[in-house]
């Protein structure tokens, strides 16, 4: 229910932050109508702003965990699908002209099955990066676009995730049997004459299954994040609706 000593600016600000979801995905909402739903009489506190924020990213990291988190969740996912590494790729490429990409194209496929399985368990590292959020950082989001929140966590936490990440990625990649068939792989390459795949090949597997796997997880956040901002269905607590200018 509106409350009753709302402005009118104020009520402006609510029909149109309302109406957001009705905005081209590349417009912001109006600084100065954010400022005076944080300034206002019986507005929004800037709290509540970082709370309202911390919310949407949890609910698109809950989201992201549990679209990617999953069987063929990046391998049949053709947006977030993970790659192999370049040279990998290229020698993939080129004996798959001659139907003998059989061990690579096994090897991309639990490439991903390692990021299917590792990412429900970093559900943690996400949730306390959102943690950290600062109000001031939360209020500059709430200003932003549409995908505002998930850039501010991606840009301030990539590196420490990766960190965190890549030691979970490791074992899921060893229990899946990726890591293996890298050794099975260049045992193949040296038999046909070609250049092996190096004393690296295993650690840079990793690092470009981390780099990938952040990036479809953020990917996921960052729609949740869109739809939470122009959706009011979408706004599933008290703090959701109210930060997004929905009232029930």
């Amino acid at each position: 229910m509106r409350h009753p000593n709302v402005t009118i600016s104020r009520r402006k600000a609510l029909i149109l932050l309302g109406s957001a979801g009705a905005l081209p995905a590349c417009e912001t909402l109006d600084p100065a109508i954010i400022d005076g739903i944080l300034s206002g009489s019986g507005g929004l506190s800037q709290f509540e702003a970082s709370q309202g924020i911390k919310a949407a990213l949890n609910n698109g990291i809950g989201q992201a965990i549990s679209t990617v988190g999953r069987q063929d969740g990046f391998f049949r996912d053709s947006i977030i699908r993970i790659p192999l590494p370049k040279k990998l790729a290229d020698v993939q490429s080129t004996l798959g002209q001659f139907g003998a990409s059989g061990l690579l194209d096994e090897l991309e496929m639990q490439l991903n099955r390692g990021a299917e399985k590792a990412a429900p368990v970093a559900k943690d590292i996400f949730v306390s990066a959102v943690s950290s959020l600062s109000i001031a950082d939360a209020i500059g989001i709430v200003r932003g676009a549409d995908n505002a929140a998930t850039e501010y966590l991606q840009g301030k936490t990539s590196d420490r995730l990766a960190q965190l990440f890549s030691p979970i990625l490791e074992n899921a990649l060893g229990d899946t049997g990726a890591l293996r068939l890298v050794d099975q792989l260049d045992g193949q390459l040296s038999g046909l004459g070609v250049r092996g795949l190096g004393a690296s090949a295993k650690s840079d597997l990793i690092s470009h299954g981390v780099a990938f796997g952040l990036s479809g997880v953020f990917h996921y956040i960052g729609e949740e994040e869109r739809l939470i901002r122009g959706n009011p269905a979408k706004r599933t607590s008290e703090i959701l609706r109210k930060v997004f200018g929905y009232y029930a």
